[in-house]
């Protein structure tokens, strides 16, 4: 098969190259490296004549409703004109775990996403997955105060993102599904626990301090509705693991 992966210079992405090469396909890597921009669509078309999927795992980081949705909608938009003029058959979206009726912040531009796809005239299917373990990571680079560490409450169960991946290349070989089964990880854990566990793992000393924000978004991730349905499908890959592997990168240090 000739994959088209969109965003594959990120968390995800790369990981959804590496298993769509593992697997014997040809892969577009779309991105602005390589001359295609999804917000403007330039590059787009020229890069997927003989496609037979599309994989979309682009994003981008805010915590903004109005930006989230403005560049989803945008970018979904554009891949999928560009899908259509080429003619490829399967277009492949991530989303993320527990998000309906959240919809703020950053995942009220993955609810838009997810709505465009759906509407699309373009074969589809969507996979919703937990947030990554790289999430821990995330949050402390984000949390930083000085010696310490804040970390929103919340209750996840964080996946691999070389699970989501080789998940994502699994369903490209299929034929359009519509929703597939949630993805999420192999335990649960307070995100703050994740955190410390990072934190020892890497030799870092530095305090991580739970904190409860205000807010539907924050509210949703200490509910634990993120954590996905008890009939999600699960990966194998636990946090510990994780840690273990040459996936993840050290924690900040001061």
């Amino acid at each position: 098969m000739r994959i088209a992966i969109a965003g594959a210079t990120g968390t995800v992405g790369r990981h959804v190259v590496a298993a769509a090469r593992g697997r014997g396909h040809e892969v577009v890597s779309l991105s602005r490296a390589s001359g295609q921009d999804v917000t403007t669509g330039a590059g787009l078309r020229d890069a997927l004549p003989d496609a037979d999927a599309l994989i979309d795992v682009t994003s981008v980081e805010t915590l903004s409703a109005k930006v989230a949705v403005e560049f989803f909608e945008r970018a979904t938009a554009q891949l999928l004109a560009a899908e259509r003029d080429a003619g490829v058959p399967h277009h492949v979206a991530l989303s993320i775990v527990g998000i309906d009726g959240v919809d703020e912040s950053y995942y009220a531009g993955k609810l838009a996403q997810e709505g465009a796809v759906s509407a699309a005239d373009v074969p589809w299917t969507l996979l919703r997955a937990a947030q990554f373990h790289e999430f821990a990571g995330q949050v402390m680079r984000r949390g930083s105060l000085g010696p310490l560490l804040a970390v929103p409450r919340a209750l996840v169960r964080t996946v691999a993102a070389r699970e989501v991946g080789e998940r994502l290349v699994e369903l490209a070989e299929a034929a359009p599904a519509g929703r597939a089964p949630d993805l999420v990880g192999p335990e649960e854990a307070r995100l703050v626990d994740l955190v410390r566990r990072q934190l020892r793992f890497d030799g870092v000393r530095r305090r991580a301090l739970e904190v409860a924000l205000p807010g539907r978004y924050w509210r949703a991730m200490a509910s634990g509705v993120l954590r996905g349905a008890p009939d999600a499908q699960q990966g194998s890959i636990t946090f510990d693991e994780w840690l273990r592997s040459p996936d993840h990168d050290p924690a900040p240090a001061l």
